[in-house]
């Protein structure tokens, strides 16, 4: 009876301790979202109130996160101070073009890499992994000449085409592609599809929540992406938001930056709205890319 006393003293013991633990991670990834909210979110509120600041308020000698006096002026100062309706059509433009050649070409490998069997099928993966750790500026330089010598220097194709195919989107597609059991590929051919129905009938719609992770990080990045836009287009009318702000800046140090917070707001606004709409298959997908794979 004294054993059975102590094995059951025992196991409440190490439940207690269980549970213990579980709270503690339990309030320390608590403490980690919050962290991750202020170092994210602060940034912003602080470019928001400053667009509804004056200049004279966002210098003053003690600052605060609320403004005394808002004022949008600073909206409509920005607007007029360069052509934001042109930036943004470039923006959608070849945010549009390059999201879809990237989803495209990210769908396509991926699949090749997992249901087509072809030689040193395995290194051409390790190639990507590869490519994921080379720095966007070591390629600047080859990229220009290269698209200088197509002779697309200032236009669409030339803003686009050298960030279609990234090497992020076929490696998490491929993680995802992999959880696909191959029950239904077998299905599907011998029912007599090929690769091209087996892909956009099977593959697509079961890897939805992949590929709509895929297309939404591609859509931020082509968005926000500043220096290859800048490199590449010579004319004010082919800038996109993120290089037309840069009208802004006063090289004498004079900036109003209310208006640049302003303007700020123009570019973060727009893809915040389509991420928290669609942050649920972000969730999903990439969950199920990195744990099940």
């Amino acid at each position: 009876m004294r054993d059975i006393a102590l094995a059951t003293s025992s196991d409440r013991q190490l439940a207690t301790n269980h549970r213990a633990a579980q709270a503690t991670q339990r309030i320390l990834g608590y403490v980690a979202m919050v962290a991750v909210v202020l170092i994210i979110g602060i940034p912003v509120a602080w470019v928001l109130s400053g667009a509804l600041k004056t200049n004279r308020e966002i210098f003053t000698t003690t600052p605060q996160l609320l403004p005394a006096n808002p004022t949008f002026d600073n909206f409509g100062k920005a607007w007029r101070a360069a052509p934001f309706d042109r930036f943004y059509f470039n923006s959608f433009i070849t945010t549009l073009l390059g999201a879809g050649a990237e989803v495209i070409m990210a769908v396509t490998t991926a699949y090749a890499l997992v249901f087509v069997r072809f030689p040193k099928r395995d290194w051409i993966f390790i190639l990507l992994l590869l490519a994921l750790m080379v720095p966007e500026e070591v390629v600047l330089v080859p990229n220009y000449l290269t698209i200088a010598g197509w002779r697309m220097v200032n236009t669409y194709p030339g803003i686009v085409l050298p960030g279609a195919s990234i090497a992020f989107g076929t490696f998490l597609l491929r993680q995802y592609f992999r959880t696909i059991p191959l029950d239904l590929i077998d299905a599907a051919r011998v029912d007599g599809a090929g690769h091209v129905r087996t892909l956009l009938n099977v593959v697509v719609p079961v890897a939805a929540p992949a590929v709509a992770t895929t297309a939404l990080l591609s859509i931020t990045a082509k968005w926000n992406e500043y220096l290859w836009p800048l490199l590449i287009t010579t004319t004010e009318d082919m800038r996109t938001l993120p290089v037309g702000i840069s009208r802004l800046l006063d090289q004498e140090g004079n900036t109003e930056w209310g208006v640049v917070m302003a303007a700020t707001l123009f570019v973060i606004v727009p893809v915040m709205l389509v991420f928290l709409y669609a942050q649920r298959f972000v969730v999903d997908g990439i969950a199920a890319g990195a744990v099940k794979g």
